[in-house]
């Protein structure tokens, strides 16, 4: 259920005095859509699980997780959403000055002591509700871009940022997906913005109509978008690229009334499960990955559907390898399998493979300084 479903704001209520829970609803439901818990470990549960939460009323002294353990799991948390909520400590008369002062140091937004009348507790819930749904719409607006209406590349990274937590906590697949109109700077100054941003225009409907609620779609540059895509199955996600790729290099946009070429360029980056790879390190990956790509010209997916054939009408790679003589230079090689082959000291197997190789590392060497550089030319000269 959502906060614009009922059009009210959704208050949640801890307290494991079931009279109070029930005074609560008394107090405040003619007004607010209130949810109740029992203690601190169902309301974080609650927190975690319904984004429409605007304010929480808590009590101090409760079982299995107390008032002051909440607020250091709700401002701690990854989501800042959840980081941000106005938390409304409900103290008694068996709390005195320092327990107040200790809510406070741990994030406590406001108080209100027991007894309490419904003005007291309506006044509160007015006040952080308003303030919440407000910051919450200024957000949004920050988050998203001004011309497609997806997100823009700050909204990504912290919708990025959750999805991974989510799929690390939970160990479900997490895929990412970056796409680049090949060198759109160039597009923009030779047909002009009108043309560039029906293209930009043309790319995110595409991309709007193809994703699911859980995923998310940004514009992240220019010319650059991109994916998440949490539980997406790999050669699923893979074919839907292809298909856009293929979408919008089959309706160019016009200028002058002739169609302008266009070439999409797309690279795949899944599980992102490895705690040690936060966003921006994915993102960085998943660049390099498209920066192969724009190289070679032939997009980079994960290794199940890697080997899929890249035009409708080529036979498809048979298990069995044909004679070296024979058989073309496959448009991937996997990096692995070569270092492999080089250790066991088959190299005339690596031969035929080197240019394919070098095409794949290229884009991954430039982003190694002066120094770097010439250590690793040292190195393969021995």
């Amino acid at each position: 259920m959502s906060v614009e479903g009922t059009g009210k704001a959704r208050i949640l209520v801890v307290d494991d005095s079931k009279l109070m829970r029930k005074a609560a609803h008394k107090m405040l439901g003619d007004e607010f859509d209130v949810i109740t818990a029992e203690d601190g470990t169902d309301a974080w549960g609650q927190v975690g699980r319904d984004t429409g939460i605007q304010v929480v009323f808590t009590d101090l002294n409760m079982p299995n997780m107390d008032g002051y353990q909440l607020l250091r799991e709700i401002r701690g948390a990854q989501d800042a959403g959840i980081q941000g909520l106005p938390v409304i400590v409900v103290t008694g008369a068996e709390n005195d000055e320092t327990a107040r002062m200790k809510a406070l140091d741990l994030g406590a937004t406001d108080f209100i002591t027991k007894p309490f009348t419904t003005s007291d507790l309506v006044a509160r819930a007015r006040a952080h509700s308003t303030y919440q749904r407000v910051t919450r719409q200024l957000q949004s607006q920050v988050m998203l871009d001004g011309l497609t209406g997806l997100a823009n590349k700050a909204g990504f990274m912290e919708r990025l940022r959750q999805d991974m937590a989510y799929a690390r906590r939970h160990q479900q697949p997490l895929c990412l997906v970056r796409l680049d109109v090949e060198d759109f700077q160039r597009f923009f100054l030779h047909n002009g913005r009108d043309v560039a941003e029906a293209l930009v225009l043309q790319v995110a409907r595409l991309l709007r109509a193809r994703i699911r609620k859980e995923d998310t779609a940004a514009r992240v540059g220019l010319g650059s978008f991109a994916l998440s895509l949490p539980g997406g199955e790999e050669a699923g996600i893979a074919a839907m690229v292809e298909r856009l790729q293929a979408e919008v290099m089959a309706n160019p946009p016009l200028h002058e009334g002739e169609p302008v070429a266009v070439v999409l360029h797309a690279a795949v980056l899944t599980p992102l499960t490895d705690a040690s790879l936060g966003p921006d390190e994915a993102m960085d990956a998943c660049q390099a990955r498209l920066d192969v790509a724009r190289e070679s010209g032939v997009p980079v997916v994960p290794a199940p559907v890697a080997t899929r054939p890249s035009v409708a009408t080529e036979p498809v790679v048979p298990a069995t390898p044909a004679p070296a003589a024979a058989a073309p230079v496959r448009e991937l090689v996997r990096v692995d399998e070569v270092l492999d082959h080089l250790q066991a000291g088959r190299v005339q197997e690596v031969m035929p493979k080197l240019p394919a190789v070098i095409g794949r590392l290229l884009p991954l060497l430039r982003l190694l300084g002066p120094n770097q550089r010439k250590q690793l030319i040292d190195f393969l000269q021995k």
